[in-house]
């Protein structure tokens, strides 16, 4: 019998087949950087901004599954932090009657004062709860210690505070129309806000 000529694939059957691949990524990889002062964000009160190094210091790769184990373990850190200082917080006001009374007590409370025993992380759903908290500037300053910055930048407090306060100052005075000669937006070469 003569061969037979190999078959001829439908050029709509091609396109099918290109339709089907699909991005898939199979690693993670993560730079880790020491932290440094930052002078790069405006914390909502304080100074001592948080910011990174230049270069990384390590890196580390993992599986999507793996990262995903690493990302639940680290969100239920945080979000231990969280609910202790919340239960904290409610302790100095239960012992101060909401702020009206001083305490001696209540001023001596600190973290280790609250016990694991007194918070419920395993039935708190990580991933409904969990979003990025600001920090409050005695932790900042005390991350950046911990980090070995032996010297924070003490003007960068009063930098960050006139930005904060530029901030609330936006556009002019103009009402119904605008005079260039005294609109500060015009002056400052934006269009009058």
């Amino acid at each position: 019998p003569p061969p037979r000529p190999p078959a001829a694939t439908s050029i709509l059957k091609r396109q099918k087949q290109l339709r089907r691949k699909n991005v898939r990524f199979d690693q993670v990889t993560v730079y880790y950087f020491a932290r440094r002062q930052g002078f790069t964000s405006v914390p909502s009160q304080g100074g001592s901004s948080l910011g990174m190094a230049q270069r990384h210091n390590s890196v580390r790769r993992y599986t999507l599954c793996e990262f995903a184990q690493e990302q639940e373990v680290n969100h239920r850190e945080i979000l231990r932090e969280h609910l202790k200082e919340e239960k904290l917080h409610a302790k100095k006001m239960k012992l101060t009657k909401n702020g009206t009374v001083e305490s001696e007590e209540a001023d001596g409370l600190t973290l280790e004062d609250v016990s694991d025993d007194d918070i419920d992380v395993e039935n708190v759903e990580v991933d409904d709860y969990f979003f990025l908290q600001p920090l409050p500037t005695k932790r900042r300053r005390a991350l950046l210690r911990a980090s070995g910055v032996h010297r924070i930048d003490a003007e960068e407090k009063q930098e960050l505070r006139a930005i904060r306060l530029s901030r609330e100052e936006c556009g002019c005075d103009c009402r119904l129309y605008c005079d260039p000669e005294a609109c500060a937006c015009s002056q400052a070469g934006i269009k009058c806000q």
